[in-house]
């Protein structure tokens, strides 16, 4: 909780003002019973009317100050507690975009979002709260007690016999609360993760029809999460009325010894009255603590959750400084040495002793079989990941010296699964360089052969793109990710099989639109055509370097890649008969 109260800082004086009017609330509370006592005992039991009208209204006073400070605190304490939401959501959304790609792994993306929604919600309240009620609830039963004690001694006594127990009582409950909500915390997750897996796949789920067993698999998870909730709840159920039972029993010690001490003339009528004034409100406060410690224990193991994200250093994007100081001498180049790679956590290399050259303005085609490593060894230049061994050269420095900003904003990528943002077709293409022009747009859009497509939309460019582009086709949404990096007019362009879906009339007017590039291409492909137009290609075997040279070098040289294009050739006759 102590990383929780530094985002509240900045807002510390209204919650210093919030604090400072529920006390005036607070005072009110407890000044009531004495006036009422002095209304009993001075007023009506002296028949003094004038006495039972000053204190009457006086009273009457005080209530709407108590009014007027409620609502006003209602404003400093929202205000206060939005204020600390907005800054801590945003602190953690900025921290996960520190994260490598080894850390995302160990946060679940459905973990993420808990984190950043509901977590954040539960937090936020609670500090509302708090502001609001929460400490106003001890403070209540706190004052009552003093209060009581200073309206009569001996009748205040029996109001304090069962608080060690409940003292101790407490404690426990606040225990077990925070232990069993960080459980159902983390039955959150899996709710969103199996709806998130579910949405994601909705297409396969409706043509393999697995409706009915994905409701079932909600269903399982969803029932979990109904189990440990109610757990929870029904534990801080006890609390209420263990609470009320033991006030309840001081409240009738109160009204049989005072009723005694009124008939033997030791207490006057007012005094019991005030008395149990004070105890009827530390029994209203007592049966907010069920609430208070259900609130509490919730936003501890929320905070707990957050914290997890907001104070991890390892697993971070280390960056180095950037002093303009990059000497820069074979641009456009990219050179790989005996570089090895295994996902953290994993002792299996997936990429062992790579080494190849890539000239400036050069086409490198990758291929191999799927798991070969293809895509991993495209995701260390950018430094996604750092090598486990070896180095890599980008521009004829160790890619380690880059700042990540220069590094990366000299790549243009464009990732083996297209990519969309929800907003118009416009937007979704200027992601790449925000600044850029209307005629830089379609220029880009040309070379990726998609210009044609998008004039023919009724909004052309202003066409609104749906969820991850849910309302264009493959081939439309893998040519707007080629334009998005195209854009960028980077010096280095990944292409990570992103033309699969492209017919070959399509494919073909891609790569002639893209030979007046000056970017020097990575591109990942398993079609022999594709990696004929290429200067060199690079062919993997389980993560192996298996041959390196040009597509006439390879059919000679590689028995691996004589099989590739054999079964593609054959599979051409089979498709042209």
């Amino acid at each position: 909780m102590k990383t929780m109260f530094s985002y509240i800082k900045p807002y510390k004086w209204y919650a210093f003002i919030a604090i400072l009017l529920m006390l005036v609330e607070l005072s009110v509370e407890l000044i009531q019973p004495l006036i009422i006592k002095k209304i009993i005992d001075d007023g009506i039991v002296l028949q003094d009317t004038a006495t039972v009208w000053l204190w009457g209204g006086i009273m009457m006073l005080l209530a709407f100050l108590a009014f007027l400070a409620g609502v006003t605190n209602s404003f400093f304490s929202a205000h206060a507690s939005q204020s600390f939401a907005f800054d801590l959501r945003n602190a953690l959304f900025k921290k996960v975009q520190s994260f490598t790609m080894t850390t995302f792994l160990r946060f679940p993306s459905a973990g993420l979002i808990t984190r950043l929604t509901s977590d954040v919600s539960q937090v936020q309240q609670v500090l509302f709260m708090s502001l609001r009620v929460m400490l106003r609830t001890p403070l209540v039963v706190i004052g009552s007690l003093l209060m009581a004690f200073y309206v009569n001694v001996s009748l205040a006594g029996y109001l304090v016999i069962g608080a060690p127990f409940l003292a101790m009582f407490l404690f426990i409950m606040v225990r077990k609360g925070i232990a069993y909500f960080s459980a159902v915390q983390k039955r959150v997750d899996r709710v969103n993760r199996v709806i998130q897996e579910n949405l994601q796949a909705v297409r396969l789920v409706k043509a393999y029809l697995r409706g009915m067993y994905e409701a079932s698999r909600f269903e399982t998870v969803a029932n979990l999460l109904k189990k440990d909730t109610s757990k929870a709840l029904r534990t801080m159920e006890y609390i209420q009325p263990i609470l009320l039972f033991v006030m309840n029993v001081s409240l009738l010690a109160v009204l049989w010894f005072g009723a005694g001490k009124i008939q033997q003339g030791q207490t006057q009528i007012g005094e019991l009255v005030a008395i149990v004034n004070y105890a009827l409100r530390m029994t209203g406060a007592f049966s907010m603590f069920s609430f208070i410690i259900v609130l509490f224990s919730r936003a501890k193991a929320s905070a707990d959750r957050m914290e997890e994200v907001l104070l991890i250093d390892e697993g971070l994007e280390h960056d180095v400084e950037d002093k303009g100081q990059l000497d820069i001498r074979q641009r456009g180049t990219l050179r790989f040495d005996n570089v090895s790679f295994k996902y953290p956590q994993t002792d299996e290399f997936v990429l062992y002793n790579i080494s190849f050259e890539c000239g400036q303005g050069e086409k490198l085609a990758i291929m191999g079989a799927t798991g070969s490593g293809k895509s991993t060894l495209l995701q260390l230049l950018p430094r996604f990941y750092d090598a486990s061994s070896g180095d890599i050269y980008v521009d004829g420095q160790n890619v380690q010296n880059w700042p990540l900003e220069k590094l990366r904003e000299a790549i243009g990528y464009v990732p083996q699964r297209a990519l969309l943002f929800t907003g118009s077709i416009h937007n979704n293409l200027t992601w790449g360089k925000t600044d850029a022009s209307v005629e830089e747009v379609q220029e880009a859009a040309i070379q990726a052969q998609i210009h044609h497509s998008v004039e023919n939309f009724p909004n052309g460019y202003e066409t609104r793109v749906g969820q991850k582009g849910v309302n264009l086709s493959g081939g439309q949404k893998q040519r707007l990710s080629i334009a998005r990096a195209l854009i960028r007019k980077p010096e280095f362009l990944i292409l990570d099989d992103s033309t699969s879906a492209l017919d070959i009339k399509t494919e073909s007017a891609l790569w002639d639109a893209l030979d007046g590039e000056e970017a020097t291409m990575l591109v990942v492909t398993q079609k022999i055509r594709t990696a004929k137009g290429a200067d060199r290609i690079l062919l993997l075997e389980d993560g192996q370097v298996s041959a390196f040279g040009t597509h006439e070098e390879l059919v000679k040289n590689s028995t691996l890649y004589q099989k590739i294009a054999a079964s593609q050739q054959e599979q051409e006759v089979d498709d042209n008969a």
